[in-house]
């Protein structure tokens, strides 16, 4: 199903909870975004943002509620979710005895993408000297750049990012806000947890977390962030 035959709702999640054991850390979320917008989530530390996303990419069962992800059951149709869908967050999610070139390449063939685009993400993350060196070898910088190189060749339909920008560079957090334009320009959908306010101006709008749940935010919301 392409996606311009789909609904124009990307994310749909209608008062999604989740518990570890007798934690909440998500209490009845509701969330609807639209295809191709931008939505910047912040809040404070443990407030359920890296929760919430994970559900979204299906890493995680929702303990209640419903919802439904580019199109597809948040329950039933995970598979579809995640063939559509690239989580970039603080697990890279790396095959730590494949080499870069080769990591990117699995990951291309088992999302039928073309492997032949391996070479020219790596030279734009910085890593075409490192394309033939195992990944258990990297520094945790490298591993976030190939990471990013790997959703550059997907180049998923709804792009989830967990506070991309910790721990890199400049130039590194350039990629990053390169990555997003490009998702964009190209009317795919971006989530993107950070507490680096001036990430905000890449959004089309802001919510904030609070307690596991959901609110609109304020610029006063946003600006709370830089001091975190």
């Amino acid at each position: 199903m392409a996606m311009a035959d789909r609904l124009a709702g990307a994310v749909s999640l209608r008062e999604v909870s989740r518990a570890f054991g007798l934690v909440p850390a998500l209490s009845r979320a509701s969330l609807e975004v639209s295809t191709g917008e931008s939505i910047l989530i912040t809040g404070p530390n443990g407030a359920g943002k890296s929760t919430l996303l994970r559900i979204v990419a299906t890493a995680l069962f929702p303990t209640a509620g419903k919802g439904e992800v580019l199109g597809f059951d948040l329950m039933s149709e995970r598979e579809a979710i995640r063939r559509r869908t690239e989580l970039l967050g603080h697990r890279t999610r790396l095959y730590e005895d494949l080499t870069a070139i080769e990591n990117l390449r699995f990951a291309a063939v088992i999302n039928c993408v073309d492997p032949r685009g391996a070479p020219r993400v790596l030279e734009e993350v910085g890593l075409a000297h490192a394309s033939r060196e195992m990944v258990r070898g990297f520094s945790q910088g490298m591993r976030q750049r190939l990471a990013l190189a790997r959703a550059m060749l997907r180049r998923p339909e709804l792009l989830l990012l967990d506070e991309p920008y910790a721990g890199l560079d400049r130039e590194a957090k350039e990629l990053v806000d390169g990555l997003v334009a490009v998702t964009q320009r190209e009317g795919r959908t971006v989530l993107i947890v950070t507490h680096d306010a001036a990430r905000a101006r890449l959004a089309d709008r802001a919510v904030v977390m609070r307690g596991g749940r959901l609110y609109a935010a304020s610029s006063a919301d946003v600006g709370e962030a830089r001091s975190r």
